[in-house]
């Protein structure tokens, strides 16, 4: 089995993927990127599924709908452009499979974020880590890893556009003076198009996205750090000569290589965008450019225009996929995580009658409690009405502190909290099990519950980083600000600014811990299970890492008094 630890060179016209995307009991999407414009064509046995390369910026790009499969079925697949077959590749892994939807069987998801483009050789492992992806590859390419997962969640930072590689800035210096602004950071769409093939054709990760369906959501490294935090950050940003393309090329890039594939067929013919390249007829290769560009732009001004947040089901469990990134609104007066467009499509879909309700959300919803009672105090003197000093300071430590999550942004916080009580309550239909947050961004994972006796659990459960490990240092840091003194510090200062105090306490019940790691979570049918996988290397050998049990979580249903595992110290 090839295990090389750098990009593959083009497999004759393929330069990215094939990654599965969107699956379900009958339908799946594959995408891909090739050199040239051209037929791509996806062969499931005897059948056949084409579509026409559209173009954006110089590239190529092609999204096919394969349909009319058989529930919980799983075919090999081969990708041909023009006729001639370049994937799958004769490197060792296992042939790429569709598998759809078996609706008689609990569905298996896999989570993380967080996630670095760095080599995967000894240098690379010794600064970031083992890539826990990577090591889950290279476990389920291996006879006898077991069941497979049905999907792999991505929340958020799948690229780090403003924290490059040397690899990356190789490249950069191959187009520009790297001393100039932006620097080692991204530009354009060329720069994001090169970041998305370093993240993802190391041959283990690119076997892994051809054969296991992958939903993603972005955060603020994909396009740069503490994007929308603050009114004050944005302004000051926009100044810059480089940030209007540097933004505009981030989401259109991102409508490419993520959000096109996190839709159905039928959500995707919802797109104007979409229809654009659907109901090309040619002659010749549709250019997206112009149109992209457009795109990105009223969606940066115009953040209602359109939804970057979707929701699927499957089996007995719900996924609602939020954006909390683009959806915000920053005016101090009306500060939100969600505009109202946002907050009322998810009010529409948070609904009981399912076993379990999941609500991806890059940022954790219940973070540590002394995390929480610091941002939301930090909010509360940075408004514009405590006074310029007050003010000043809050954003200084909002910046520098990366104080921007949902506590942060208490008007928010507190509508969605009243939504999910009222689905626990059984008010909005049955209670399900557990209504659960999956989350990444802060660098740690840990598992936490909200106190209640009675309804569903509600839990937050974090799996963070994939590939990006705190600093030591930092490691006891992020432990003190969130779990240590800062809890009833923090809670006095929020008193002390009148934040209002939350409908409900939480408690840690799991965690923290540091590591790279990648979940996986299991409808048990009597509540969740799931499980943190790591790498670790074997026999000095940093291109065949084994994986590793970091911890075990079994969330089962209502039960009276919540169990509190003692947290282990900072790894």
């Amino acid at each position: 089995m090839s295990t090389g630890t750098t990009g593959q060179e083009p497999s004759r016209g393929l330069l990215l993927g094939p990654l599965l995307r969107h699956v379900d009991e009958t339908n799946a999407s594959i995408w891909v990127e090739t050199a040239m414009a051209c037929t791509v064509e996806v062969r499931c046995g005897a059948d056949a599924w084409r579509a026409a390369t559209f173009g954006a910026h110089g590239h190529h790009y092609a999204l096919v709908e394969v349909s009319g499969l058989e529930p919980g079925s799983v075919c090999p697949y081969t990708v041909h452009l023009d006729g001639v077959p370049v994937w799958p590749l004769k490197d060792g892994f296992p042939d790429s499979m569709i598998a759809t939807l078996d609706p008689g069987r609990a569905p298996r998801l896999a989570f993380g974020s967080c996630r670095t483009s760095i080599p995967h050789d000894e240098a690379g492992n010794r600064t970031h880590g083992i890539d826990a992806m990577r090591a889950y590859a290279l476990s389920m390419a291996a006879p006898g890893h077991g069941r497979w997962p049905d999907a792999v969640l991505f929340l958020g930072d799948q690229v780090y556009a403003d924290s490059t590689s040397l690899e990356m800035q190789e490249f950069i210096r191959r187009r520009r003076d790297i001393k100039e602004e932006p620097g080692a950071e991204l530009k354009d769409f060329e720069e994001y198009a090169h970041l998305y093939r370093l993240a993802w054709s190391d041959p283990a990760n690119r076997w892994l996205l051809s054969t296991l369906p992958s939903a993603m959501i972005f955060d603020d490294h994909d396009i740069r750090d503490d994007w929308n935090s603050s009114i004050s950050s944005k302004r000051k940003i926009e100044q810059t000569t480089w940030w209007h393309e540097r933004l505009v090329s981030g989401l259109g890039s991102y409508w490419i290589y993520q959000h096109l594939g996190n839709l159905s067929p039928g959500q995707r013919a919802e797109d104007p965008l979409w229809r654009l390249v659907a109901d090309h007829t040619g002659p010749g290769e549709l250019d997206l450019g112009p149109e992209l560009v457009a795109f990105a732009e009223r969606v940066d001004t115009e953040p209602e225009s359109h939804r970057w947040s979707y929701c699927r089901d499957w089996g007995g469990v719900r996924l609602v996929v939020l954006d909390s990134r683009a959806a915000r609104r920053l005016d101090p007066e009306q500060r939100a995580m969600l505009d109202p467009g946002e907050l009322a499509w998810l009010d529409e879909r948070m609904r009981g009658g399912f076993n379990h309700l999941l609500i991806g959300t890059s940022l954790p919803f219940l973070l540590p409690m002394g995390l929480h009672h610091v941002e939301s105090w930090d909010e509360a003197i940075s408004s514009s009405g405590r006074g310029r000093p007050g003010a000043w300071l809050g954003e200084r430590l909002r910046r520098k502190l990366d104080l921007e999550h949902w506590a942060a942004f208490q008007r928010s916080f507190q509508e969605v909290a009243r939504i999910v009580t009222e689905v626990a309550d059984g008010k909005r239909g049955p209670a399900p099990q557990t209504v659960t947050f999956l989350s990444g961004d802060v660098h740690f994972s840990y598992v936490s519950e909200i106190e209640r006796g009675h309804g569903s659990r509600i839990l937050q459960a974090v799996c963070s980083p994939i590939r990006n490990p705190l600093p030591r240092f930092l490691r006891y840091f992020a432990a003190a600000l969130a779990f240590g003194p800062a809890v009833p510090f923090g809670a006095w200062m929020a008193r002390r600014t009148h934040v209002p105090s939350p409908p409900f306490e939480w408690d840690l019940i799991k965690g923290p811990w540091f590591d790279n790691n990648l979940a996986i979570l299991e409808d048990t049918g009597d509540g969740l299970a799931v499980n943190w996988f790591t790498g670790v290397a074997r026999d000095g050998d940093p291109a065949h890492p084994g994986l590793k049990t970091v911890a075990v979580a079994s969330l089962a249903a209502r039960r009276d008094e919540p169990h509190r595992e003692d947290s282990p110290e900072p790894a």
